[in-house]
């Protein structure tokens, strides 16, 4: 599975949902966010997700609700105590 985080305002994560590994694969069968991305717009008509990993290595961090998405680190980061 493919794990994806809803960014809304401020970067702050909402909301994160998996879809199964296949809906990613483009015509050579090799996995594309852009594709994972593109199919969540249109299943939830929410246009700002970002891939993560549970593994941590998409993004430095498994992204969680209220975690904030930083562009120029391209990284979740958690949120603080």
């Amino acid at each position: 599975m493919a794990s994806f985080a809803k960014i809304g305002l401020n970067n702050k994560v909402i909301e994160v949902l998996s879809v199964h590994n296949d809906v990613l694969k483009d015509a050579d069968g090799i996995e594309q966010e852009n594709i994972g991305i593109d199919f969540l717009t249109k299943l939830t008509g929410y246009p700002v997700w970002k891939q993560t990993s549970y593994n941590r290595n998409i993004r430095k961090n498994f992204a969680g609700i209220g975690y904030t998405y930083d562009e120029d680190r391209d990284a979740f980061i958690p949120k603080k105590p």
